[in-house]
């Protein structure tokens, strides 16, 4: 039988090749500010604080944006390879073909973000938050979200591939379709109504058991 976990088909970023290096404005990034077709490679844009910043056909390569502020952030066929995201703000952001690749995105904050098309490949992202976002054609593989936050969250075509999503936090979102059967983790914030029709396996029956104080007679 096909594993149709493995057959997500997300559209990947649509960046041309032969893109010349770009370099952020000594002054850093401002409001409203708006880059494309280019690479942005191994420097700092931490500590930046600016509102509806865009960034089209970017690749971003070893960069830090650690305590960073882009809220409302727009990105539209964008790369980031081996980038620190760690404790950002993309709140209320849009995201369109995005890839994060080996990157530390422990508590990036995704708050009521709008997620489509994006992956998320072997990120370190304990603590990220994605509370009421909207996440549709996301795919998670091989990465740690121990301790991240989908509170009220809507997920549809999410897949979360060989992840370790231990302690985190499911409460009001609909895991229905949601295939978690080989992730790691030994306890989830989620509620019984919220695990309707999601896809587990049977070695986890028996730990959702134990979670909500079920006894299975043997």
């Amino acid at each position: 039988m096909t594993n149709k976990k493995k057959s997500l088909k997300i559209e990947l970023p649509k960046i041309p090749t032969g893109l010349s290096n770009i370099e952020i404005p000594e002054f850093g990034v401002q409001s409203n500010d708006y880059f494309n077709m280019g690479i942005i490679a191994d420097c700092s844009m931490d500590n930046q604080n600016a509102n509806k910043v865009s960034f089209e056909k970017i690749i971003f390569q070893n960069v830090t944006f650690t305590q960073t502020s882009l809220k409302d952030l727009e990105l539209t066929d964008v790369i980031f390879e081996k980038c620190d995201l760690s404790n950002a703000d993309f709140s209320d952001s849009t995201l369109h073909r995005t890839e994060f690749r080996n990157c530390k995105i422990v508590g990036l904050d995704f708050t009521t973000a709008t997620l489509r098309n994006v992956l998320f490949h072997s990120c370190f992202g304990d603590y990220a938050t994605f509370r009421f976002a909207n996440l549709r054609q996301v795919d998670f593989q091989g990465c740690s979200l121990c301790k991240a936050d989908f509170y009220n969250s809507t997920l549809q075509k999410v897949y979360l591939n060989s992840s370790n999503i231990d302690q985190a936090q499911f409460s009001g979102t609909k895991l229905e379709g949601i295939d978690i059967s080989d992730c790691r983790f030994t306890g989830l914030g989620v509620e019984v109504e919220d695990l309707r029709g999601c896809i587990i396996s049977r070695e986890q029956a028996s730990l959702f058991a134990n979670i909500f104080g079920l006894v299975i007679k043997e």
